[in-house]
C-alpha cells in the first residue's frame, strides 16, 4: 500500500520526447498499487503521467522495474522509461553501463554521446508470444489495414500508411486497442516511410491513449518495417515528440534517444 508517512511519498517526474513518467524509489520502502497509480496518473487531479514507474532492489541486475499505466493497470515494458531511470542511475553511480530488470529479462543500459541506450530484447514474433487470441501470420494480421503483430514485452499493432498524420489518432487508436484478436489488449501505431531507414510514428498506448512517443513501440514498428522489407534493421523513427534510433540487431533491439529529469515532487494524496 502508499506510504503514509507525514513527509509523503517522494517521486521524480521524467520524460523521454515527451512520453513523460512519475518514478517511484521503492528501494526506501516506499510501494505503489493500481490506486495510486489512478490518483497520481490523473492530469487534473493528480501529477499526471504515461506511465508510472516503481524502482527495486535487484537480484541479479543492479535494480528491478515495474511498470502501470495511468489506467492502473500494469505495463511489462515501457522503452522510455527504461531509458530515463538508466539516465538517473548512471549519474549516480558514475558509470557508463548498467543492468535492468524488467518483465521482459535483463536489460543492458549503456550511455552514448546520442543519449542513454537500452537493449530491450528480442522481439516476440510468434502469436503464443505476443500474445495474440489464435494462430494467425503476425507479419500480415487479418485486420483492414494488414498491420503487423510484435511482442515487445507487451502486445503491438503496427500499421503502415500513406500519412501517419492524416489519420484520426485517437478515434483509429482506441478502436483497435480491444481488437479480440489481442486479449491483453494492444498499443496501436501509424507509421510511413519517410526516406530510406526513416520512419514518422504516431502511437496509442493500451491504458493511456494518444503519447508524445512510446519507446516499445517505437522497438516494435522498426521490427515491423524490417520485416515487411521497408527498411534495413537500424532506423530512425520520429515521433510526435521527437526523434529515437533504433538498431534490431543480433542480442536485441536497441534504443536510443534523450532523456529527461524535469522535477522532484512529493505526493500527499
Amino acid at each position: 500500500m502508499t506510504d503514509m508517512r507525514p513527509s509523503g511519498l517522494p517521486f521524480m517526474k521524467m520524460h523521454g520526447l515527451g512520453n513523460d513518467f512519475v518514478v517511484i524509489d521503492g528501494r526506501d520502502g516506499h510501494a505503489v498499487d493500481a490506486d495510486l497509480a489512478r490518483a497520481m496518473g490523473d492530469r487534473h487531479r493528480g501529477v499526471g503521467f504515461d506511465q508510472l514507474a516503481l524502482i527495486g532492489d535487484g537480484t541479479d541486475a543492479d535494480v528491478e522495474l515495474t511498470f502501470w499505466n495511468a489506467d492502473g493497470s500494469t505495463a511489462g515494458a515501457c522503452g522510455n522509461a527504461t531509458r530515463c531511470i538508466a539516465a538517473h542511475e548512471l549519474a549516480a553511480r558514475g558509470r557508463d553501463t548498467m543492468t535492468l530488470r524488467t518483465e521482459r529479462g535483463r536489460l543492458d543500459a549503456r550511455a552514448t554521446p546520442d543519449g542513454v541506450s537500452v537493449n530491450m530484447g528480442a522481439p516476440l514474433l510468434d502469436w503464443r508470444e505476443v500474445p495474440l487470441a489464435r494462430d494467425v501470420d503476425t507479419l500480415h494480421l487479418p485486420i483492414d489495414g494488414v498491420p503487423v503483430a510484435t511482442g515487445m514485452g507487451n502486445p503491438h499493432c503496427t500499421f503502415f500508411v500513406d500519412d501517419a498524420e492524416a489519420v484520426d489518432l485517437a478515434a483509429f487508436g482506441s478502436a483497435h486497442e480491444h481488437h479480440p484478436l489481442f486479449p491483453e489488449r494492444t498499443n496501436v501505431q501509424l507509421a510511413h516511410l519517410v526516406g530510406p531507414d526513416h520512419l514518422r510514428m504516431r502511437v496509442w498506448e493500451r491504458g493511456v491513449g494518444v503519447t508524445l512517443a512510446s519507446g516499445s513501440s517505437s522497438c516494435a514498428v522498426a521490427v515491423a518495417a524490417a520485416r515487411r522489407g521497408l527498411t534495413g534493421r537500424a532506423v530512425r523513427i520520429d515521433l510526435d515528440g521527437g526523434t529515437l534510433m533504433v538498431d534490431w540487431r543480433a542480442d536485441g533491439v536497441w534504443m536510443t534517444g534523450p532523456t529527461a529529469h524535469v522535477f522532484d515532487g512529493v505526493w500527499h494524496g
